[in-house]
């Protein structure tokens, strides 16, 4: 049964537009942005045409000239529910965007045109979900209060996530409340689900834990999830398993039998995970990684050069750094370079000062035990693990939170190289057609602060602009989504937005998000998002249910 609740008002001020129309309603009919309405619109045949669009804006409104004339009304300010002087005519008047017509008319819908809630089969029409190919869910909308309420599955056209159609998700909001590496999971797991088959294509996962112990059970059961989230899953033909085929890999420490120093996860936790040959210690060695040192240098500015003329000096063997094959040999060979006599006075010669500044810079990173010797059993250099190992629908995580800031970029940067060179060359069949890369904290490498020589921007640019023609996607997180890089955030053709602050809604990144949308970001609620995606309509105000996986106190 439709469902009328108002009627179209064109005025002279205020008149309907191919974008835009307004309709009055009761005062006491509870709407609520991002709701969508229908309005029978004109045809050219006899076929109906309905027009559908998402409320913006509402407003009440009375016949009172002004505040004053209210507070005369009220027996000149008494404060008494049931005193008043005359009854006020009031109605509130809505706002609407056009998102659609059945019939592709988009003139201006007519004044004293019904306007009615939808259905669920309205709803999917309006936002272009009718009929999704390749269907991915992304989380589900509630529309309407009350007895109307209204709860719709969101599926996205996966092609427009993960390619080919387009690529690249970024996820922006505050900590703790935002939610955003459970958004970005609940996500992970409905991919790896969908493609379990390998129908179609393949993907493949590789993570960044960056908090605590966050993503560090992720193969294991959420046993307190609650009933209403198992039957929102249920709702939303989703499983409530847990990722599959996961394996886990720990910064590598002297003190390896327990993991206390470069790890938050429990000992007995990573002891059996090993047992169970699904976690495995990583570490690099100096001829592996020599020719990574650029990545020990990403936070640094190097706008003449001169830490670049190092790195290559080092990586070319040139000099005493001819057969180096180690890190203790390698930093004995720096520290000669650093006194004035090493150089010898040959022309061209790297400057004393410029070798001083290159040595400060990486002997504080290279003095973590993730730079060692040898690797023994079950230690594993993470580039070559990806490059020979990364399977389809495998997932990779790799824990970096205790590691210092310039060792998690050395290990990001390692890893999103092998990556790419995992897809231009290497040699074997089962190199998965697609690989996720899901980083937290994006803004330690891709905000408008980091150094643009750095190697680890350049190659987040590489990734964003060209990473979907080779199957390497970007999922990235981070608080401050004006902080970041404007051709990697660009780039995503998927934004999802959780609360914010007032401050950040007021940045250039939000003006084209309607004013009312701008402060709902500052109020919403854990598990809420707005989502802008290419196949959608409009912006869609989603909720998702919590992680599947286990969850640790505190994070």
């Amino acid at each position: 049964m439709i469902q009328v609740i108002g009627k179209v008002s064109a005025t002279e001020k205020m008149p309907s537009t191919i974008d835009n129309f307004f309709f009055w309603t009761d005062k006491g009919r509870i709407l609520s942005p991002f709701d969508i309405v229908k309005v029978e619109h004109v045809s050219p045949s006899a076929e109906k045409s309905i027009t559908y669009g998402v409320i913006e804006e509402i407003t009440h409104v009375t016949d009172a000239t002004s505040h004053f004339t209210n507070f005369i009304s009220s027996n000149f300010g008494d404060t008494q529910d049931n005193v008043g002087q005359m009854n006020r005519l009031g109605m509130n008047y809505v706002k609407v965007k056009v998102v659609c017509n059945t019939k592709d008319i988009y003139t201006p819908v007519l004044d004293g045109k019904q306007v009615s809630l939808c259905d669920e089969d309205d709803i999917r029409t309006a936002l272009g979900l009718s009929e999704v190919k390749n269907p991915l869910v992304c989380g589900y909308l509630e529309m309407y209060k009350g007895d109307a309420t209204k709860r719709v599955k969101v599926e996205l056209n996966s092609h427009f996530l993960i390619g080919p159609e387009g690529a690249h998700l970024n996820i922006s909001g505050i900590s703790g409340l935002a939610a955003k590496t459970s958004y970005s999971m609940f996500l992970l797991n409905a991919i790896q689900h969908k493609f379990k088959d390998n129908d179609g294509a393949s993907v493949a996962f590789v993570f960044f834990n960056v908090k605590g112990r966050d993503l560090m059970a992720i193969d294991e059961p959420n046993t307190d999830l609650p009933e209403i989230d198992k039957e929102i899953y249920e709702n939303l033909e989703l499983s409530t398993e847990p990722f599959r085929n996961v394996r886990y890999y720990y910064p590598y420490s002297k003190d390896n039998l327990t993991q206390k120093v470069q790890s938050y996860a429990h000992p007995d936790d990573v002891l059996r995970q090993k047992a169970n040959n699904k976690a495995f210690t990583y570490k690099f060695t100096y001829e592996d990684s020599q020719d990574k040192l650029d990545l020990l240098l990403a936070n640094e500015d190097d706008s003449t050069g001169t830490l670049e003329s190092c790195v290559n000096y080092v990586i070319n063997g040139e000099g005493c750094f001819a057969g180096v094959n180690n890190w203790t040999q390698f930093q004995t060979k720096l520290d000669d370079y650093t006194k004035s006599a090493a150089n010898g006075g040959t022309k061209n010669e790297i400057q004393v000062t410029s070798w001083r500044k290159f040595k400060r810079c990486v002997s504080k990173a290279i003095k973590n035990d993730i730079f060692s010797k040898v690797l023994h059993a079950g230690e594993v250099d993470l580039s070559k693990e990806i490059q020979n190992n990364l399977t389809a629908n495998q997932v990779l995580v790799i824990d970096i939170a205790r590691l210092d800031e310039n060792s998690q970029s050395f290990v990001f940067g390692s890893v999103a190289r092998a990556i790419y060179d995992m897809k231009l060359g290497a040699d074997r069949d089962n190199i998965p057609d697609k690989v996720i890369l899901f980083v937290d904290e994006l803004n330690k490498y891709a905000s408008n602060d980091v150094p643009k020589n750095s190697p680890i921007l350049r190659q987040l640019l590489e990734i964003t602009e060209r990473g979907r023609s080779l199957g390497i996607i970007l999922f990235s997180v981070e608080q401050f989504r004006s902080a970041i890089h404007d051709r990697v955030k660009g780039n995503c053709a998927t934004h999802a937005y959780g609360r914010t602050n007032a401050i950040e809604v007021s940045k250039a990144d939000y003006k084209y998000i309607p004013k009312v949308y701008q402060n709902m970001m500052t109020r919403l609620s854990p598990g809420e998002y707005i989502i802008s995606n290419p196949a959608l309509r409009s912006l869609v105000n989603i909720k998702f249910p919590r992680p599947t996986y286990k969850q640790f106190p505190n994070g």
